[in-house]
């Protein structure tokens, strides 16, 4: 009772004005961060639709660059070619034939958005109001998961910054969608946990062909599933596990992803495929502002380093996995249910720290966590300062050894905040693998199941 009071209270004070106005300012801060990067269109365009002039070092000097507005020369997107299809990777690692480096949902709306552009500033304004949609059904759904704490997403200058810096806005969607339809359900009538996993499940599968990192949430789902969900509460009748749920869970999410994928392996396999080997073959450099480029480096000559990084790299990650969801199964065993959401947010920490790429726009992945999970308010702004300083020096620094300017570290704070922004986010992401771990969610199910009734006993 005590919970379905609280849940009744919340909702009474989060209404749907309160909800609107979550959305309202939503929208009002992309808007503010399209007309960020819109900054560096135009106002001339040579014959190949690009901004003149001196986009190249406007694009620095300004802080406006955007993968969006970059891309469209370099991966005939600006020719309008179907994606993938009749593409490959050629023996330099370069892409040919249409074929974009992302996973084939992105290439899709990469594609859409290109269809009635012309110069990269129509470019980047149809991939705007493509995006802008999942950004604000991402913060509608945060709104009515976690009430205003939503408005750390509605209003962090991570939104400003890159919900139209790359195609992450989707991928976002979905991994926020996959909680809600979990402990929210749809429509009026309750639905059993397993139902409500398979179809978070389908949505987790989308993402990975958005942007791959949602399908790692899959394992914590899987074992939320296996456990029985709150209190082993959806467990079979008798059982300890449910395994067969849990299967079903993972198989939900494999299917979606073939056959997602499969229409575009079939029409053009070398296309389809060297988007994947373009993400293997990438080289650990300055521009993937990592953990290991700034660590090894200095120490290890680039053949020693990359092929090393290569190793570890993927190993790292797998070790913080299962970190996080031992951890999990622990708090498990005290509690009784199993934290997938956190156990999520920690893997996600793993990921970005230990991944050999770390772009700027991945902050919009972390955010919706700090949403979802109850963390202290210093834990936010920390982060978000980390991260402003390293999208902000980034391009600055960037701006300074391409047009010859003093770039080291004593000649200017756009290096130094660079190394704030690379070890600052790193220590955080430490931290916050284990301070996400032992935190609770910001919302409970609306309906959530009763327990079973005891048998019945004669005398």
């Amino acid at each position: 009772m005590p919970e379905r009071a609280d849940a009744a209270s919340s909702t009474s004070r989060f209404g749907r004005a309160a909800l609107a106005a979550v959305v309202l300012l939503c929208g009002l801060t992309m808007l503010a961060g399209f007309l960020n990067k819109d900054r560096c269109t135009g106002p001339e365009f040579d014959q190949w639709g690009r901004s003149e002039p001196d986009y190249e070092r406007r694009n620095k000097a300004e802080v406006c660059y955007s993968d969006i507005q970059h891309l469209w020369i370099g991966r005939d997107i600006d020719r309008h070619v179907f994606p993938y299809v009749n593409g490959s990777i050629d023996s330099e690692g370069v892409l040919v034939g249409g074929v974009v480096e992302y996973p084939v949902l992105t290439g899709l709306m990469i594609w859409a958005g290109a269809i009635p552009a012309r110069t990269d500033a129509a470019f980047l304004l149809f991939s705007a109001l493509l995006m802008a949609p999942f950004g604000l059904a991402a913060g509608w759904l945060l709104g009515k998961l976690s009430r205003w704490r939503a408005l750390i997403w509605a209003l962090g200058p991570p939104l400003v910054l890159y919900a139209f810096h790359n195609w992450d806005l989707p991928v976002v969607c979905c991994a926020v969608a996959a909680v809600y339809v979990v402990h929210r359900g749809w429509g009026r009538r309750e639905r059993p946990l397993v139902d409500r996993a398979v179809v978070a499940s389908v949505l987790l599968g989308l993402g990975f062909a958005f942007k791959v990192y949602p399908a790692i949430f899959v394992l914590p789902l899987c074992l939320y599933v296996l456990t029985g969900g709150p209190g082993g509460r959806w467990l079979p009748r008798g059982a300890r596990h449910d395994v067969a749920g849990a299967v079903k869970v993972a198989l939900a999410c494999v299917v979606t992803v073939v056959l997602v994928n499969l229409p575009f392996a079939l029409a053009g396999v070398e296309g389809w495929r060297a988007s994947f080997a373009f993400q293997g073959l990438r080289r650990v450099d300055i521009t993937t502002n990592s953990v290991w480029f700034w660590s090894m480096r200095p120490f290890l000559a680039d053949d020693v380093m990359q092929p090393l990084v290569s190793v570890l790299s993927p190993l790292a990650i797998a070790g913080s996995f299962a970190l996080a969801c031992l951890l999990g199964w622990r708090r498990h065993l005290a509690e009784g249910s199993y934290p997938w959401v956190a156990v999520s947010a920690a893997m996600l920490c793993g990921f970005l720290l230990l991944h050999k790429v770390h772009s700027p726009q991945y902050t919009l992945w972390l955010v919706p966590m700090f949403v979802l999970l109850r963390v202290h308010w210093g834990w936010v702004a920390a982060y978000f300062a980390a991260d402003l300083a390293m999208g902000v020096g980034i391009f600055r620094w960037f701006y300074a050894i391409e047009f010859g300017e003093p770039s080291g570290i004593y000649d200017g704070f756009s290096a130094q905040a660079v190394v704030i922004g690379v070890w600052g986010r790193a220590a955080l992401l430490v931290a916050l693998f284990f301070v996400f771990l032992r935190s609770e969610v910001t919302f409970t199910d609306r309906r959530p199941a009763r327990r079973r009734p005891a048998p019945a006993t004669t005398a």
